[in-house]
Formats: C-alpha cells, structure tokens, sequence
C-alpha cells in the first residue's frame, strides 16, 4: 500500500488549461489573444506570463479591448448598468475614456445607484457588526 501511495506521489501531472481560461486568469477575457498558442496552457506557463507579462500582454492589459467586468469597474457602474446603458460588448480604453468624457445621462444615473449600493452595503456591515458585539456583550 504504502509502495502504490509513493509512486502515486512521486508522478505528478502537469496541470494544463485551455487557452479561453488562461486568457480570463490573464486579461479577463473570454476569448484568447491571438499571441496565446493554441491547445493547453500550464499553470507553469501561466506563472510565467503573470510573472514577466510579454509586450504584447502588457499592451492588451492597458489598451484593451477589456470585458465587460473591467469596463464596468473603470466607469464606476455594475455591469447591468453598463447594460442597461447599452454597453454590452468589450471596449478599449480609448472607448471607455471617450464615455467618461462625454458623460451621458444613463452613466451619471449608474454611478449614483453604484453610490446607493456602496452605501446601503456599508450601512448593512456596520449594522451587523453593531449586532454581534451585542451579541457578545449579552453572553
């Protein structure tokens, strides 16, 4: 038994992924960069393209196109506001900075519900923490 557990230890497997899901843990992003190579990714290989971005990684990262997630979290809205604003596909950052410039109406009301999020969730943390310490006071 304890032969069949060693041999079973000493002969890890590399991990793999497919391209689509190293492509999220790198850039979020559903789809993989044409520079990504085609079949699977390993956990070493994605190491180390977290760890020493190539230029054309850095380039994607900064210019985009970003999804949906990162386009939301840099305009300051939920992502169904940003569909509710009709935005629904990925955008540079060029994209996202021409938005912010132009500044509609469905942006200012998505950043003021994002605000009323923020703060009723602030509201909610505190008032439960108020409760548990009363907890622990009344045991």
């Amino acid at each position: 038994m304890l032969d069949t557990l060693d041999t079973m230890t000493s002969h890890q497997n590399t991990q793999t992924m497919k391209p689509a899901t190293a492509a999220k843990k790198l850039v979020c992003t559903s789809r993989p960069p044409r520079r990504v190579p085609g079949g699977v990714v390993s956990r070493a290989e994605l190491t180390e393209l977290q760890a020493n971005p190539p230029a054309w990684l850095q380039e994607l990262r900064e210019n985009g196109p970003h999804p949906r997630p990162v386009v939301a979290n840099k305009l300051g809205v939920s992502i169904a506001g940003l569909a509710r604003g009709g935005i629904t596909e990925p955008l540079t950052t060029e994209q996202i900075e021409a938005i912010k410039q132009e500044l509609p109406e469905w942006l200012k009301k998505e950043r003021a519900t994002q605000s009323e999020v923020r703060k009723e969730t602030v509201r909610i943390k505190e008032r439960d923490a108020e409760r548990a310490r009363r907890r622990q006071q009344d045991a």
